[in-house]
């Protein structure tokens, strides 16, 4: 199943895509939460209700997809949880050994935007960097987690553009601020099922195109740290939530590795392709 959220009427919806067709939950299945965290955190039975739900939906509940207002999947995250040089050829193009235990940031909620929404650059910086990333979707509650049982939490995958300000990443010995100005960090468009993917999302092609040249082409059977062994690394310290999400960092071809480096500016538009997810697509704007 693929879920989406957007906006309508100025409010907040939940919808289920099927083809070039959005079924809106609100009209199809009221009595179910409004909101991917919420559906996540009702079970699996919710989550099959909303399946049902949208297989019978009439012409009033359906929308066409092309036009909608796409929000973040999940606008309001418990955490956000980020692995870096997590590819080791990304690792290598900035100078970094392979690493035997991850590198872990996180990121703040008002960094979100929807696909198709603008990426922000600050007038503070011109060094804003791209950087596609496969998204775990938390759906069920973890603590102290295996590998061999980690990906029984993940309810789904979606994509993510870590976008960063190199600057500001380097200020400090911390990524924090670099990595947290708000309007940075799209997400989307679609929250797939893990049914639909292989597990772990293990040998998806992952691309990303910069005004159509392609930066980034890598395959997540690449990752230093696959998504399951991400999980039990994080869960012998916290316990994750429905609504978590882990973003398993990004392969090789970043704008500031090249030579000369490549920033992304006003009127640009950066794709990421996921195989079997789909693409996540937003121009850049200069703040006002």
């Amino acid at each position: 199943m693929r879920i989406v959220a957007f906006e309508s009427n100025g409010a907040s919806r939940l919808g289920v895509r099927i083809a070039d067709e959005v079924v809106d939950l609100s009209i199809a299945a009221p009595n179910l939460p409004q909101d991917l965290r919420g559906l996540l955190a009702a079970g699996d039975d919710a989550m099959a209700e909303a399946g049902r739900a949208a297989g019978k939906a009439g012409g009033d509940a359906r929308l066409a997809y092309d036009g909608l207002s796409l929000l973040p999947v999940i606008s309001d995250p418990p955490k956000i949880l980020c692995i870096g040089r997590n590819y080791a050829a990304h690792a290598k193009e900035g100078g970094a050994d392979v690493l035997e235990y991850p590198d872990i940031f996180m990121r703040s909620r008002l960094s979100l935007i929807g696909a198709g929404q603008p990426i922000i650059r600050p007038p503070v910086s011109d060094k804003l960097d791209f950087e596609g990333e496969l998204t775990a979707v938390i759906g069920k509650t973890g603590h102290r987690l295996s590998e061999a049982n980690a990906l029984s939490a993940v309810a789904g995958y979606t994509i993510f553009n870590d976008a960063t300000l190199r600057d500001y990443q380097r200020r400090g010995t911390q990524w924090t601020v670099g990595k947290n100005f708000d309007g940075t960090g799209p997400l989307g468009p679609e929250f797939v099922t893990a049914d639909e993917l292989p597990p772990g999302c293990d040998g998806l092609q992952l691309q990303t195109r910069l005004n159509g040249e392609t930066m980034q082409d890598a395959n997540t059977d690449d990752m230093v740290f696959p998504v399951a062994k991400a999980i039990a690394i994080l869960t012998e310290a916290m316990t994750l939530e429905p609504g978590d999400l882990l973003a398993t960092g990004t392969p090789a071809g970043v704008g500031y590795a090249r030579t000369p480096p490549v920033w992304m500016k006003d009127g640009d538009t950066v794709e990421v392709e996921i195989e079997g997810i789909g693409i996540l697509s937003n121009p850049v704007k200069d703040e006002a």
